[in-house]
């Protein structure tokens, strides 16, 4: 991964890891080391660098957020990607959740209905040499991308008032897995929904809070 060495973001990055992510349980290795490794001050607004590894979501533009640390890890585990695996991205925002899939090895595909931050992010993972493994488009994520589909994973960055059905049929047949946050527009419930063939497995996974996905599958403008 190309990117300029920084000391004390290394620090504060392998402190992120060991005082927000492994104390609360994230225990996938490989999410371990992703977390450790992605700059994250890369992803946020500069005037907000100083609190790139804070134990929270900070503003970035367009009235969007980057997910507190601690979020990003638990929805990259509970999606549980592999090397090779095609992943979708609902809500690609700064492009530091993109990263992190993308450093485990997937093939991402990104969507995000604010055309300045796709072109913002792009710019950035081309930047920390991640841009050949994803594709960063413009439209609306509620209705998945199903010129691409199925997917063996999907994760959802932003809260949906109900689980969108496209979503569900973009998932591979055989072990598909969507993460995401359901609920209303200020406080939802994490789900995981694992396909197999014609069923869908959901589990709860905990509260949470997300701005709300925006789409006909989502919630109005």
């Amino acid at each position: 991964m190309n990117g300029p060495r920084d000391e004390s973001a290394e620090k504060a990055r392998a402190e992120m890891v060991a005082s927000q992510l492994r104390r609360r349980g994230i225990a996938d290795e490989r999410v371990l080391r992703a977390m450790s490794t992605i700059p994250r001050e890369l992803f946020v607004p500069e005037t907000l660098r100083g609190d790139a590894y804070a134990d929270e979501a900070l503003p970035i533009p367009a009235g969007q957020t980057i997910s507190q640390p601690y979020m990003v890890a638990w929805m990259t585990e509970l999606l549980n990607p592999r090397p090779g695996q095609r992943i979708l991205e609902i809500g690609t925002g700064s492009g530091y959740q993109t990263a992190i899939l993308a450093i485990l090895g997937g093939a991402i595909v990104s969507i995000e209905r604010q055309p300045e931050l796709a072109a913002a992010a792009r710019e950035r993972l081309v930047r920390l040499g991640l841009g050949g493994a994803v594709s960063v488009r413009v439209g609306d994520g509620s209705l998945g991308e199903p010129t691409g589909a199925p997917f063996d994973g999907i994760v959802v960055t932003a809260a949906a008032p109900s689980i969108p059905t496209p979503l569900r049929e973009q998932l591979v047949p055989a072990g598909g897995r969507l993460v995401i946050p359901v609920g209303d527009r200020t406080r939802q419930e994490l789900m995981l929904v694992v396909r197999n063939g014609d069923e869908w497995v959901e589990r709860n996974e905990g509260p949470c809070v997300f701005v709300p996905l925006v789409g006909e599958a989502g919630f109005p403008a």
